[in-house]
Parts: structure tokens; C-alpha cells; sequence
């Protein structure tokens, strides 16, 4: 039996203990009372949080604190396991300030995340080189990486194009993309853009398919080509059917040989855009010499090359398309501008074609 003073002392015991206890658990609660609510800074410059697809919750409490908006990632996932239990966080970008409290950082989280749009326009007539770096200039990706993926030939595959990349394809047109849309994603958007726009032009335009099918054997990708020539020989719209006229007569003529669509913008495409280049085309500048004119190693060349070039050196838009398809009836076989990138003169023999050579380009 025990005696007084010892059950005494044992109650003072657990008296302290529990003394103790409460004390500590205050303490606890009052911490995680306040904890939710306290600022690490009053410094309100905005943060960026980007959460990727696939990332745990802890990695985003890592996340956090490497942004320095948390300082303890303990604290915080007791927070929000004891105020929301089992948290799930949307991919994506929140944007958030230094002085966000945990409470305002849980959430903005909650809230989902912000949803970031970018436009970017393609012109008309655009190389994939000048794509590229339209696209990375607007923030798609870097250059080298946007250039890869035109040559991803998975892509090629899914589309069916019988080139090795995607020139022609990347339709000319303003875009809107979600921020973080992937550089696949992006090329294939584009290319679904072409394949719509085309597909309407072929069937609102079925008989004049089948005639350059017939005469021709122009299939829809060499329809493409031919249009990606319209478009840089002319920045004047309604001249667009009269070239396609000119280009499709040298073909179509019996007594035009040899078959040259003799086109300066096919020289420059083939000495500056083509992974492999000819030997002539090492010394291009900018400007077009004889050496480029004779250039039997460049295979975009249409001086010394019959027919349509190995592929599109461009991407065409709409205007351009249908003018292939609706070529102006002439017996046109030349023509030559009358000033840098104004209208042209249309001319029927070579005869008429040097007189206007020397009256515009010689000034003679």
C-alpha cells in the first residue's frame, strides 16, 4: 500500500504530465494556427510556379520551396493534409507572389492553374528556316529543336508526306496556342491547318483536279509545289492565276523546250535551306550569279532543272493554291517585273520578253 507522500508526489507527477502535455500541444496547435497565415516576406513580386505533367505532390511542395515561397515543406504538407487531406494539383502554370501565405499558396493551387495563351501569325511564303524562328521568337522553342521536329519523321508519317520534311505544309496562319503546347504539337496543328484548307479547295474544285491530274499528273502534292513557286514569284495578289498560267503553259506547250520553269526563288531556296547544298551554292550571298544559273548540282535549281522542283520551297496560302487550280488562260510563256517586287510584264515570245528585260531590269 502506498503511502501518502508517495501517491502525493505521483499526482504531481501526472499533474506535470499533463501540465506538460497541454503546454506542448498548445504550443503545436498554436504554431499550425498561425503557420497557415504568416508571410515569409512582404515582398509582393509575382512567381511563376510551372507544374509538370506527372508531378507528385511532394515534388511540388519541393517545388515550393525551391521558388522560395516555403521555407518548411514539412509544415506545409501537414497544413494540407490536416485542412484538405489528400491534395491533387493540376499540371500547368500559378501564378503567385513572394508574400503569399501558405493558405493563399493552397489556394491558388486548388484553383487550378492558368491557363496562358500566345498568337503567332505565319505569312504567306515563309521557308521553314523563317517558320522556325517566327515560332521561337514567340516562344514555342528554340530554333534547333523547332527545325528537328520539321524533320521528326513520325510526323511525316502520320501526314503521309512524301517529302523529308515539313515545307509547304506549315499553312500561313494567325495561331493560338496554350503556353507550354509542345513543338510537336504545334507542327502538327499547322500541318492539320494545310490538310483543311486543302481539302476544301480539292473538293469545291474537283474538276480542275482532275484536269491537271490528266494532263499533268499533278497529284496533290505537286500541286503544292507549284503553288509554293506562285507564291514567291509574286507579292501582287491578282497576278497569282497569271503566273500559275505561265508555269503551267512551259509544261503544257508542246513547243516549249526544254521544260525550265527558269524561277530565281527556287536558285536562292536550294543554296540556302536544303540540309545538303551544291558546291556552287557555298559561295551564295544573297544575290543570284551566273555560276548559281548554271548550277547542275542544285536540284532546286530551274534553270538547269526541267519540271517542278524536288519539293515545296515555301508555304503557300489559300490565294495561292486556288490560282493553280485556277490558272489564267493565256499564251503567256515569260514575264519579268517591272520593278523589285511590283507588278510583272507578261510576254508571249523571247522576242518580247529581252525587249522587256532591257526596258526593266537593263534600263536600256
Amino acid at each position: 500500500m502506498k503511502t501518502p507522500t508517495k501517491k502525493r508526489i505521483a499526482l504531481i507527477l501526472t499533474g506535470v504530465t499533463v501540465f506538460l502535455f497541454s503546454y506542448v500541444g498548445y504550443k503545436v496547435y498554436e504554431v499550425f494556427a498561425r503557420y497557415p497565415h504568416e508571410s515569409l516576406t512582404a515582398d509582393a513580386s509575382p512567381v511563376e510556379l510551372v507544374v509538370p505533367r506527372g508531378t507528385s505532390f511532394t515534388g511540388i511542395v519541393n517545388l515550393l520551396k525551391k521558388k522560395g515561397l516555403i521555407n518548411k515543406p514539412l509544415y506545409f504538407r501537414m497544413y494540407t493534409l490536416f485542412s484538405r487531406g489528400d491534395v491533387s494539383v493540376q499540371s500547368g502554370h500559378y501564378n503567385l507572389k513572394k508574400s503569399d501565405t501558405p493558405a493563399q499558396i493552397l489556394k491558388t493551387l486548388l484553383k487550378g492553374p492558368v491557363v496562358h495563351m500566345f498568337r503567332v501569325t505565319i505569312p504567306e511564303g515563309k521557308h521553314i528556316l523563317q517558320v522556325a524562328d517566327i515560332l521561337a521568337q514567340a516562344g514555342v522553342g528554340k530554333k534547333d529543336d523547332i527545325i528537328k521536329g520539321m524533320y521528326d519523321k513520325t510526323l511525316l508519317r502520320e501526314f503521309s508526306i512524301p517529302f523529308d520534311n515539313l515545307e509547304g505544309y506549315l499553312f500561313p496562319e494567325t495561331y493560338r496556342f496554350r503556353k507550354g503546347t509542345s513543338i510537336r504539337q504545334v507542327l502538327r496543328t499547322m500541318v492539320k491547318q494545310y490538310k483543311k484548307i486543302w481539302n476544301h479547295l480539292k473538293k469545291t474544285n474537283q474538276k480542275q483536279f482532275r484536269g491537271l491530274t490528266s494532263r499533268l499528273g499533278f497529284d496533290s502534292d505537286k500541286i503544292l509545289i507549284m503553288a509554293s513557286l506562285v507564291e514567291k514569284e509574286t507579292g501582287v495578289k491578282r497576278e497569282r492565276p497569271l503566273i500559275a498560267g505561265v508555269f503551267l503553259n512551259r509544261l503544257e506547250f508542246k513547243d516549249f523546250k526544254p521544260k525550265l520553269l527558269q524561277t530565281d526563288p527556287t536558285i536562292i531556296y536550294g543554296c540556302t535551306v536544303p540540309l545538303v547544298k551544291s558546291t556552287a551554292c557555298n559561295s551564295f550571298q544573297g544575290r543570284i550569279r551566273r555560276i548559281h544559273l548554271r548550277d547542275k548540282e542544285n536540284p532546286y535549281n530551274t534553270y538547269t532543272v526541267t519540271g517542278l522542283t524536288p519539293g515545296p520551297i515555301c508555304s503557300p496560302g489559300a490565294a495561292a493554291l486556288k490560282a493553280v487550280l485556277n490558272p489564267t488562260k493565256s499564251k503567256y510563256l515569260y514575264f519579268v517585273a517591272k520593278s523589285p517586287g511590283g507588278e510583272h510584264y507578261f510576254s508571249k515570245s523571247v522576242k518580247e520578253h529581252e525587249a522587256a528585260v532591257r526596258r526593266y531590269i537593263l534600263k536600256q
